[in-house]
């Protein structure tokens, strides 16, 4: 399949960006500025460059952000990934979620891990330097060929036949877990869905051991901390085929217990890579501020632990008070549609 780069004019870092890009690139690849316009591609493979200003800026990229964001340019069929290039130390990985979670509401999928980025400095590539015997700079090359040759032969995952359901919230009180009821009612009883609580007390943070410490438990498929995370959410996460995070927003964060999940999730992934894994979330706010909760979703188990980002992975909802969630307007259909895409039914909806 055809590999389509969207490469927003940002001069002269963009002209170094396609540069550093064109030897790395497939014969027959399709270059775009985004100032062209997003149409026609449809089903495409694609891969966003976008090179940084000394600000982390650039125009043309927030041109393209808002006409994604306001529904311009249709996504549907598509798997991307993304390579960013800064002039500092800091904003690639803020201007790079950012879009993904833009283009993913827009249609379009990201395999797992969709990453790569470059800051000024290039330190961030220091280990992987170290590791293959070169400089920085090669290995910034050998990542983006990398991330190029997984785009291309990227598989679809295989259907859901099994579902891993985790949250931090009382189900006597939780709009969150009213929400997962409305979707998992329209699941059919052939996928077999695990639904696991993280309640406060029975999950530890991650500590910090040392990488091969780390790396021998994750052998073991466990973690030095034990306890639930080993016993009951390591095995259903290595046996599921999508993973569901409830996700109640607390001060405009995933809750402490969902987080050292994410945290604690490092000693599996060292075992073994999440890249035919499907990953969603429902997030729920008694105000505002959702879209941050799918950022923190995206960049914690997409973008680094490999899971696959689906279309349109995440429901919002905004609902306060106890029971309020269930008087929203319209949000048994949008749970039942929601449902529908976990099944590769109405995607574009």
């Amino acid at each position: 399949m055809p590999l389509n780069v969207i490469l927003p004019g940002n001069p002269p870092y963009s002209r170094h960006l396609q540069e550093l890009l064109a030897p790395l690139l497939p014969a027959g690849t399709c270059l775009r500025d985004s100032s062209d316009g997003l149409a026609g591609l449809e089903g495409k493979r694609l891969l966003f460059a976008v090179a940084l200003d000394e600000g982390g800026c650039g125009l043309e990229y927030y041109r393209m952000l808002s006409a994604l964001r306001r529904g311009e340019a249709r996504l549907d069929g598509c798997t991307a990934a993304l390579v960013v290039t800064g002039q500092g130390e800091l904003y690639t990985k803020d201007v790079a979620r950012d879009l993904v979670l833009s283009a993913n509401l827009a249609g379009c999928a990201f395999l797992g891990r969709p990453l790569v980025e470059a800051t000024g400095s290039l330190r961030n590539f220091r280990v992987q330097a170290e590791i293959h015997g070169t400089d920085e700079a090669a290995a910034f090359r050998l990542a983006v060929g990398e991330l190029v040759e997984r785009l291309l032969y990227w598989p679809p995952p295989p259907p859901i036949q099994k579902l891993t359901a985790l949250h931090a919230s009382s189900r006597a009180t939780s709009n969150t877990l009213a929400l997962w009821d409305l979707v998992r009612r329209n699941l059919p009883e052939e996928v077999e869905v695990t639904e696991l609580g993280l309640r406060n007390g029975t999950v530890s943070d991650c500590n910090g051991c040392a990488y091969t410490t780390c790396l021998h438990f994750g052998e073991q498929g466990g973690c030095f901390y034990g306890g639930p995370m080993v016993d009951e959410v390591f095995p259903a996460v290595r046996e599921c085929d999508a993973l569901v995070m409830l996700c109640a927003n607390y001060n405009y964060a995933l809750s402490a217990n969902l987080t050292a999940f994410v945290n604690r999730l490092t000693a599996l992934f060292r075992q073994s890579r999440f890249y035919d894994k499907r990953l969603y979330g429902l997030i729920v706010s008694g105000y505002s501020g959702g879209d941050l909760l799918a950022r923190q979703l995206i960049s914690g188990l997409n973008m680094n632990k490999s899971f696959y980002l689906p279309p349109r992975f995440c429901m919002l909802e905004t609902a306060n008070e106890k029971g309020s969630l269930l008087r929203l307007p319209g949000v048994a259909e949008r749970g039942a549609r929601f449902a529908g895409r976990m099944l590769g039914r109405d995607a574009a909806q």
